[in-house]
Parts: C-alpha cells; sequence; structure tokens
C-alpha cells in the first residue's frame, strides 16, 4: 500500500475532518464535542504556527489518514522532558469505517513514520498517547517505540515514547 502526502487546507478539508475527530473511534484525539467552526480554527491555527504541522496521508488520490508532526521543543511537551537535537512530536489519526482493512492502521503509521525520517534531520520521534489507549501503544511498540515513562499533560495522562531511525527499521524492515 503506498501513500501520499499533501498539506492539509484548514477551510478545504474541515468538514472532513470535523467527521473523523468527533467521531466515537476518535475518542482520544479529543475533539468528540468540536463543531465544524472549532475544527477550523483548530487547523488553522496549526497552519499559521511554524512548529506544528498538519499533512493528509492519500491512498490513490483519496485522504485516508490525519498526520500532525511538531517541534518537541516549542509545542505540546515543552517542560515535561527533555527534547534531543532531532526530536521530533507526530499524531496520526486513522479515520473510521464501515470496511475495515485488517493492517490498516499499522501500514498507515509505519508510513507516517518514514516520511518524518525522511528528514535527516529527524533522528528521534516522540509521542505521547494517553496512558489509556493500550491499542495505539501496541501499534507503537509494533513499529519501534520504547515507552520511557507516564507524564501529566494539561488534557490527560500521557505514555511518553521514543521511536529511533535504528528501531524503526529493525522493528519495520523499512529503510529511510
Amino acid at each position: 500500500m503506498t501513500f501520499t502526502f499533501r498539506p492539509l487546507d484548514a477551510l478545504e478539508d474541515a468538514e472532513l475532518l470535523h467527521g473523523w475527530v468527533t467521531h466515537p473511534k476518535a475518542a482520544f484525539w479529543m475533539m468528540q464535542d468540536a463543531t465544524l467552526v472549532d475544527v477550523e480554527r483548530a487547523y488553522m491555527e496549526i497552519a499559521a504556527d511554524e512548529h506544528h504541522h498538519a499533512l493528509l496521508g492519500l491512498k490513490d488520490g483519496e485522504p485516508s489518514f490525519l498526520m500532525e508532526y511538531y517541534d518537541p521543543r516549542h509545542r505540546e511537551l515543552v517542560g515535561l522532558y527533555e527534547p534531543l537535537p532531532g526530536d521530533v512530536g507526530m499524531h496520526f489519526l486513522t479515520p473510521a469505517t464501515d470496511t475495515p482493512v485488517h493492517g490498516f492502521t499499522k501500514v498507515v503509521i509505519t508510513a507516517v513514520l518514514a516520511r518524518l525520517f525522511e528528514d535527516p534531520g529527524a533522528r528521534r520521534v516522540v509521542v505521547e498517547p494517553d496512558v489509556a489507549n493500550t491499542a495505539v501503544q501496541r501499534l507503537n511498540e509494533a513499529v519501534g517505540f520504547v515507552a520511557e515513562r507516564a507524564i501529566q499533560k494539561p488534557e490527560k495522562k500521557a505514555l511518553l515514547s521514543f521511536c529511533t531511525r535504528e528501531r524503526f527499521l529493525a522493528a519495520t524492515g523499512v529503510a529511510v
């Protein structure tokens, strides 16, 4: 399965994203009660932020998942851990579907990490899933993440985890 990526357009893509982020499956995205305008605003803020970016992952030209990446020295994890040079934070969301494809989410996270590691400056990917989100924790482990410790973010208790380029290669066989 091959994906392409394009920058998210906060206004054009808001309706699509609204359906994704407010679906019960996306509870850990913490936008369950967001209005369409809330989603537009949230992604307009990201678009205007030099330290936070949002991309849509496309399969056969159709939006298939959301990817966000950020500089943890400036966003999300400021003061919660000591970032190393080359750290990049990441979030991803696969939307709910009536026709799930077995293994799709693992293929998505693999593509997301490969995209991040295409940047030679990216040395380690950092994630902070909710401690209750054991499904994504298992998925993270499958692609090379190692959990370090629980941290308390303003909105949740999170499991700080890291994936180096070497761990990613060892777990997936994908060289970048």
